[in-house]
């Protein structure tokens, strides 16, 4: 789902603010906030919920390695660091690299080496840096570890920065996830923002995204070097 379709500025968006602000208690908000992330980002293909949630499952579990592992020693410590870069690295290379790697393979070494044609979890970079922050963060002492999975589900598939980021650090979260402000004046100002960041996107972002995408539609006989520098 994308922020400037009319499902989510007409339907989603309303739907989710109404019922969020009716809500009385953080925690419970918490819970339809984690539903209605899940719910915008199983719009583009639900399938690729489970691979998010597998994500967090998995880190939930590897932040308790983390948590113990490095009270044992620094060695111990630093494997079970090593352990969830291997693990979010490698399911990021799986989804996003594989085929090229296994493409550049067969063209170097003249192999046949079949392709999985996997297609790319949408946000699937974002979300796995994400969480590594948590993991490198919870490592170093500038967090503490999160018992609740549904938190930690909540930092990671939080719809405003799921598809697109930026990459929010969690003990810049952390707190607002227990204990956040709610006013008419942060409500304001959240929503004027949003208003800016639509119209650079639909008005600028979107026009000029047509002239680059016709431009490297063309053969590269077809470039002039003006032509080339202006689609970039």
């Amino acid at each position: 789902m994308v922020f400037s379709s009319i499902v989510f500025l007409f339907l989603f968006l309303p739907i989710v603010l109404i019922i969020y602000y009716l809500i009385p208690k953080i925690k419970y908000k918490n819970i339809f906030l984690l539903i209605a992330s899940l719910l915008f980002y199983a719009y583009g293909e639900p399938k690729f919920v489970l691979i998010m949630m597998f994500s967090v499952i998995i880190n939930y579990l590897l932040g308790f390695i983390i948590e113990y592992s490095k009270k044992i020693s620094l060695l111990v410590g630093r494997l079970s660091l090593l352990l969830v870069v291997i693990v979010n690295v490698g399911l990021l290379f799986y989804y996003k690299y594989y085929d090229f790697f296994i493409e550049n393979l067969n063209g170097i070494f003249g192999l046949e080496l079949p392709l999985k044609h996997i297609i790319l979890p949408i946000g699937i970079s974002f979300f796995t840096f994400q969480i590594m922050s948590y993991q490198f963060d919870l490592y170093l002492n500038k967090v503490k570890l999160q018992k609740n999975p549904l938190k930690l589900g909540l930092y990671i598939s939080l719809f405003p920065q799921l598809i697109a980021g930026p990459i929010v650090r969690y003990k810049d979260m952390s707190n607002q996830i227990d204990n956040r402000t709610l006013s008419i004046d942060y409500f304001t100002e959240g929503v004027k923002r949003f208003i800016i960041g639509l119209a650079k996107k639909v008005l600028i972002a979107d026009s000029f995204g047509i002239i680059a995408d016709y431009v490297f539609s063309l053969q590269s006989n077809e470039l002039s070097t003006m032509l080339a520098w202006g689609g970039e």
